[in-house]
């Protein structure tokens, strides 16, 4: 045991002591010390249950015979967050929320890890840090919100922020407004529809490092408290077996994720997000493949923003699982990958039915025969622009229109809300990315505001900063690279023509390659933003958008 480093032997008498302050008995010293990472806080309506799934996780690690200890990791709710200085600090918490827990769990010398995360940043910081610490581990979120019901029909956050532009417009007024916001999130839980958080726990099942159910059992289900007593059981036969989390996180592990991100539309986020899992699990993940699955991967599932469907109708409808049963039956998934379960993904979801066919389409009869996102690229994004193809109106797949130009997220907001962006319009948004913000912000507010201003299926949006997985329209994203380093966004000018083609996978500017190059020379970089505290040594370490933003200390090259 590798927590034998601290309680084993005389010479380790001290440590002893230390744990007898905290109250373990001798007994529970000679088994396996389990670290429960626990994402418990007041501030996140996804992380305020997590103190009832530590708990239930701590009675299965002891029932199984390990010793469970708690630790925090930190969360930020992107939806407080939004539209203000805070979302500099959202994404930039993942590798913090990686780091800490690396700390935590080498300084301690845990056998293993049970990882109770549930909102954006949280899943994908705490899979980077189980990537890196690796041993044995095993994944169970808080668990999803149940929809909101507004005027008899269900709803979700992307909804509320629809209606702030709906207010604007003057479509609604100051009573539907309140009313809307009494009624779109009725319980804890992470946000209803197909938005990153709950992506990125369905992606958790997918690449084999949650339990069935984890990413679609709502957060106030009895069940999922059941689960969570289930992952800390299974935790102690991972660790009694040694399986340890590279030997899940495999190359065609990250396929299968991918694969189902295309069937269930997930957020665009998840293309920032397995990049970074998988350079801790020791490998690079170039996001031009996801066209390559996109082509061959059928979208299967139209959640929120996408469609009318929900978490609970996912679950209700069979779950994850599900949706890996339908692709199974064309082969487009890796049966054989090892999970968390001690089963290979085949075994897991043999016995899987779709039990409901409009919330999960047949593979024969799926919404589109292409995947959810979609990767381009052209001149203004030589590396990569990301879209969420199932959410964007028929009209929007090929559109060409005028360059709106803002160089912040807040210019932007004022101009549609000022009613100065016109229907054909393409919104530029730019140095938000993730040096120039810093910290790439998400860009829920704008896309909203269009859509509640009733521009949703006539204007596009394009940045280098991302979106929320809230966000709906032809909303290109990543874009790479991004305007603080030169990129070619950073040349765009007010009137220049856009030309967006989705289907194509193309993203361009009409203007000259001679033209465009007479620019560049001209550009001159803008000064930091931020110069003092976190942020600042974010900026200075961190990568582009298309390498999943993560941080990477520049070698000298005498070092060589």
């Amino acid at each position: 045991m590798l927590s034998d480093n601290v309680k084993t032997g005389d010479e380790h008498a001290p440590h002893r002591s230390l744990f007898n302050a905290l109250g373990f008995t001798r007994e529970e010293m000679k088994r396996p010390m389990v670290g429960i990472v626990s994402s418990y806080n007041e501030i996140v309506p996804g992380h305020m249950n997590i103190d009832k799934i530590v708990e239930a996780v701590k009675l299965g690690v002891a029932e199984a015979g390990g010793m469970p200890v708690v630790f925090p990791a930190i969360a930020v709710c992107d939806g407080i967050a939004m539209g203000h200085i805070g979302m500099k600090y959202s994404l930039v918490t993942r590798d913090l929320i990686c780091d800490s827990t690396e700390c935590m769990a080498i300084a301690h010398q845990f056998d293993a890890l049970v990882m109770v995360p549930n909102c954006d940043k949280n899943v994908p910081g705490l899979l980077m840090a189980a990537a890196r610490v690796n041993i044995p581990t095993v994944f169970v979120s808080g668990g999803p919100m149940l929809a909101g019901k507004v005027h008899g029909k269900k709803t979700s956050l992307s909804s509320m922020f629809e209606a702030v532009g709906a207010k604007k417009a003057g479509t609604i007024d100051e009573k539907e407004l309140d009313y809307y916001d009494e009624h779109t999130c009725p319980t804890c839980g992470s946000c209803s529809g197909m938005y990153t958080a709950n992506s990125m726990n369905c992606l958790t099942e997918a690449i084999g490092m949650g339990l069935g159910g984890n990413g679609t059992i709502p957060a106030v289900y009895s069940e999922r408290i059941r689960l969570a007593k289930t992952a800390g059981n299974m935790v102690m036969e991972m660790y009694r077996r040694n399986i340890r989390p590279r030997d899940i996180l495999t190359k065609d592990a990250f396929m299968n994720a991918l694969t189902v991100d295309m069937a269930l539309g997930c957020s665009t986020n998840t293309m920032l997000h397995l990049p970074a899992i998988a350079h801790e699990a020791g490998f690079e993940l170039n996001m031009q493949i996801a066209n390559e699955v996109s082509a061959r991967t059928p979208n299967l599932c139209h959640l929120a923003p996408a469609g009318r469907t929900y978490m609970e109708d996912l679950n209700e409808a069979g779950g994850v699982y599900a949706v890996m049963k339908e692709l199974s039956k064309k082969g487009l998934l890796n049966l054989d990958c090892m999970t968390v379960t001690g089963k290979t993904v085949g075994e897991n979801i043999k016995d899987a039915e779709n039990l409901d066919p409009e919330t999960i389409r047949p593979i024969d009869n799926p919404f589109s025969p292409e995947g959810g996102i979609a990767v381009l690229s052209g001149n203004i994004a030589p590396d990569t622009g990301i879209v969420k193809r199932s959410a964007v109106a028929p009209s929007m797949m090929v559109h060409e229109g005028p360059a709106r130009v803002f160089d912040c997220e807040e210019d932007a907001i004022a101009a549609i809300y000022g009613g100065k962006i016109n229907p054909g319009d393409v919104v530029v948004i730019r140095y938000e990315g993730p040096k120039g913000g810093p910290g790439m912000r998400e860009m829920l507010n704008p896309t909203s505001a269009i859509a509640g201003m009733g521009l949703g299926e006539t204007v596009a949006l394009l940045t280098d900063g991302r979106f929320s997985g809230a966000s709906r329209g032809a909303s290109i994203g990543h874009i790479s690279p991004e305007a603080a380093v030169g990129g070619p966004i950073a040349l765009i000018r007010e009137g220049d023509i856009i030309k967006i083609d989705i289907p194509g996978n193309s993203l361009n500017v009409e203007v000259s390659d001679e033209e465009l190059n007479k620019r560049q020379k001209e550009w001159k970089p803008k000064k930091p933003k931020v110069t003092t505290g976190y942020l600042a040594r974010y900026e200075k370490l961190v990568t582009s958008g298309n390498r999943g933003a993560i941080l990477e200390i520049k070698q000298d090259p005498e070092e060589n």
